[in-house]
């Protein structure tokens, strides 16, 4: 079982943007010393939901202050970048960390990113594949061109390769660039993910039904795009989740139907669409106590039994988990320690 952190860098009623981002670089920082296996970062703009606008960016400034454990992007949305510079940045991460970085990529919402970043709607509704495409040619072939209906360019050099990491007790030369991993929402983006062989990032709104679903769709896709039994039964998708550890049996959900609920309103309600489509909101409520209900939220025997009944029920064994969800920096600190010293141990 290989736990980690979900960073949003949440912004909650009565904080500004400088106190999130805070939180989540000590939240992260917390989540290495106490043993847990990696920090994934989320991506936003122009909403206080997370104040995080570059995901990469994050996971360089947090590589550079940790020494084990990963950092990845949950997700880089690709049609706010280039493939190519995102491509780019995936390399340097990969290479300069070693081997620590992981790029989680998906195709984002309608939002008011693609006019402002010049994306435009096509490039959310249709683009997603060629972009992927692209990207992956990019990390893994020594020269790229672009031949798409988006991006077309001449044949130009990969510098740096990323399948170039060097590896300082051998000095022997690595055989593949960053873990790629792609957040899927439909079973179209199953499809997409499954056929390229690339694990899964399942939300954090998902039952362990639902994703039981969707891991058995990527598996029949993938053995139907030839890929062989052990890539298709080895494939470490990530399950997001929401974590909070107390010792009472409602003590943890308490705390977060008292806060979360403010951050969620704000923060869903601040997302504007492109094209002025109707969109629903959650309420705000209602969804918390649903994350409450499908994640290791109680004491800690509650936190590690539902961990491992989403692994038995999904063959999922790999989880990002919010833990900033009672806003305080004290308290995501303690969460994380918990997460480690208490919760960590009743699964192994």
């Amino acid at each position: 079982m290989r736990i980690g952190t979900f960073v949003l860098a949440a912004q909650f009623p009565g904080q500004g943007p400088g106190e999130a981002l805070h939180r989540a670089v000590r939240s992260a920082e917390a989540a290495e010393e106490s043993g847990l296996d990696s920090v994934w970062l989320a991506e936003h703009h122009f909403v206080p939901y997370g104040v995080c606008p570059s995901a990469t960016t994050l996971a360089a400034l947090l590589l550079g202050r940790t020494r084990r454990i990963r950092v990845g992007t949950a997700v880089s949305v690709l049609p706010n970048h280039h493939p190519v510079a995102l491509g780019e940045q995936a390399a340097l991460l990969h290479l300069t960390s070693g081997g620590r970085f992981s790029l989680g990529v998906g195709r984002g919402g309608p939002w008011v990113d693609l006019e402002v970043f010049g994306g435009g709607l096509d490039a959310y509704e249709n683009g997603f594949p060629e972009a992927l495409e692209l990207l992956l040619d990019w990390l893994r072939e020594p020269r790229v061109a672009g031949r798409g209906e988006r991006f077309g360019f001449r044949e130009v050099a990969v510098v740096p390769r990323a399948d170039e990491l060097l590896d300082g007790a051998t000095g022997a030369a690595g055989t593949s660039g960053p873990e790629v991993i792609v957040a899927c929402t439909s079973p179209k983006s199953v499809r997409l993910a499954a056929g390229r062989a690339l694990p899964m990032l399942l939300g954090m709104h998902c039952g362990d039904e639902e994703k039981a679903e969707m891991v058995a769709l990527w598996r029949t896709a993938a053995r139907e795009a030839g890929h062989p039994p052990e890539v298709v039964e080895g494939a470490a998708h990530v399950s997001a989740g929401v974590a909070q550890i107390a010792d009472g049996p409602g003590d943890a959900t308490e705390t977060l139907v008292k806060t979360m609920p403010g951050w969620l309103r704000q923060g869903l309600d601040a997302h504007v669409t492109v094209d002025a489509r109707h969109r629903v909101m959650r309420d705000p409520v209602a969804y918390t106590e649903l994350l409450c209900a499908l994640h290791p939220v109680g004491p800690p025997k509650l936190a590690a039994d539902r961990l491992a009944a989403t692994a038995e029920r999904t063959g999922i064994t790999r989880f990002a988990l919010l833990v900033e969800g009672s806003g305080d920096l004290a308290a995501t600190e303690e969460n994380v320690r918990r997460l480690g010293a208490d919760v960590l141990p009743l699964l192994t």
